[in-house]
C-alpha cells in the first residue's frame, strides 16, 4: 500500500508562485513514476506534469509548460511541483499520483495506481 500526502496549496494572487509537495510512504519510492493532476469544479481531472523514477524525464501539459516545474527527491520520498506565474485558470484541487508498475509515466488518470487526497490552489485575479 502506498500513501501520498500533498501539501503547499493555498491562496495566491495572479502572477504569484506556490510550491506543492507530495510525500510518499514506502521504501521503494525511487521505483515509482509520479504525476501531478488537477481538477477544477465541474471539470474532469486533468494531467499537469509527470516525472519518471529517476527524475530524468519530465512531461508537462501545454497549459503549464514554461511556468510549472516538476522535480523529485528520492532520498526524501518527495515529489514537488513549483508553480510560477500563476493564473486564475490554474485554480483547482491538485493531486499527486503514483505508478508503481514500472511502465513509465502517463498523462492518463486511469494509468495511475495511487492518489493523494489533494490540496487546494486558488489564484485570485
Amino acid at each position: 500500500q502506498v500513501q501520498l500526502v500533498e501539501s503547499g496549496g493555498g491562496l495566491v494572487q495572479a502572477g504569484g508562485s506556490l510550491r506543492l509537495s507530495c510525500v510518499a510512504s514506502g521504501r521503494t519510492f525511487s521505483n515509482y513514476d509520479m504525476g501531478w493532476f488537477r481538477q477544477a469544479p465541474g471539470k474532469e481531472r486533468e494531467f499537469v506534469a509527470s516525472v519518471n523514477w529517476s527524475g530524468g524525464n519530465t512531461d508537462y501539459a501545454d497549459s503549464v509548460k514554461g511556468r510549472f516545474t516538476i522535480s523529485r527527491d528520492n532520498a526524501k520520498n518527495t515529489v514537488y511541483l513549483q508553480m510560477n506565474s500563476l493564473k486564475p485558470e490554474d485554480t483547482a484541487v491538485y493531486y499527486c499520483a503514483a505508478i508503481i508498475t514500472g511502465w513509465g509515466t502517463s498523462v492518463r488518470v486511469s494509468d495511475y495506481d495511487y492518489w493523494g487526497q489533494g490540496t487546494q490552489v486558488t489564484v485570485s485575479s
